[in-house]
This record gives structure tokens, sequence and C-alpha cells, in this order.
């Protein structure tokens, strides 16, 4: 397999798009439009998830403990993120909802992907693809999951062992 046929950032936004979906039926375009990703891209990251086995043969089921897997195991080597300038943004990591009630932060420890339409203030994260804070405004539950995911990142082992608890609890983890 070419390094090019592995998986993409936006192959984990997809997917986890899909998770927040509790088995609805979905069509890859509604799912481009949603995510702010081309209809073609959405059909190739569903080919390259399904190639690595992280969705089922149909390529409409994901199997959420392979994601889990990759997420807890594998994604802070393949998809890094380093904190960057303080700039306006959407809070993510341990500075976001789904997190920030666990660990007591300070005024320099918090991380937002850059927005206009963020109000809070941290070190800049790359979001894993550029559309993800304008598809985690309209969904809630895609945002708690793509949070936790970049606490997984960039977080030090405290923090990445609580978002990975978390994960796995709303991932219905092993």
């Amino acid at each position: 397999m070419k390094a090019s046929q592995g998986l993409k950032p936006q192959d984990v936004l997809i997917l986890l798009k899909i998770t927040t979906l509790g088995g609805q039926p979905w069509r890859a375009m509604d799912l481009a439009q949603k995510l702010g990703i081309s209809a073609s891209e959405v059909s190739m990251a569903l080919e390259r998830a399904r190639r690595v086995g992280m969705l089922g043969p149909d390529k409409r089921m994901v199997r959420r403990g392979a994601l889990l897997e990759f997420l807890l195991h594998g994604l802070k080597y393949v998809f890094p993120a380093e904190p960057g300038p303080l700039c306006r943004g959407i809070p993510t990591a341990h500075s976001a909802p789904a997190l920030a009630h666990r660990i007591a932060l300070q005024e320099h420890d918090r991380f937002v992907w850059p927005s206009d339409k963020g109000h809070a203030r941290g070190q800049a994260v790359a979001p894993l693809y550029p559309s993800v804070p304008h598809a985690v405004m309209k969904n809630p539950r895609l945002y708690e999951l793509l949070a936790l995911v970049d606490a997984l990142r960039i977080g030090p082992a405290a923090e990445s062992n609580i978002a990975g608890q978390e994960l796995e609890r709303r991932l219905g983890g092993p």
C-alpha cells in the first residue's frame, strides 16, 4: 500500500461525524455539505477507512473499536498538533467544555481553533481539517469528540488519559 493510501485527517472527521448520527441513515453528499468537504473527498475517505478496517465492507457502519484504538494509540503520531500563538477562536482540547470541568486551567493553558466566530482566547491549534470550526458550530456532539481528539493530539499524559476515557465512554469502547 502506498503511503498516500493511508488515512488522512479528514477521514477521522468523517468517521466521527458518522458516529454522531447514532445509526441513522446518511448520504455521502449530506456528510460533505455538513462538514464542508467535497462529495468526492468524502467518497475517497470512506474507501480509505474501509481499507484500513474502520468501516464495514458496505462503508456504512463505523467499526468503533478500530477507530477508538487508532485515536488512543496512533493519532498523536500520525496527526500531531503544535500549539501556536495566542488568538481568538473556539476552545478545544482540555479548554473545551467536554474536559474543562475535569481539568484546572491556567490562563496560559488554553487552546483554541482559530476562528473569527469564536469568543475565547488561547494558543492556536490547527484543527484536523480546516472546516472543523465551521462543522462543530452546528453539531455539539461532534464538537465534543473533536475537542477530545485534540486533547489526545496535544495534551500531556494526564489530560490525554482523561480524554481517552471520555472518548471510550462516548464511542462505546471496549
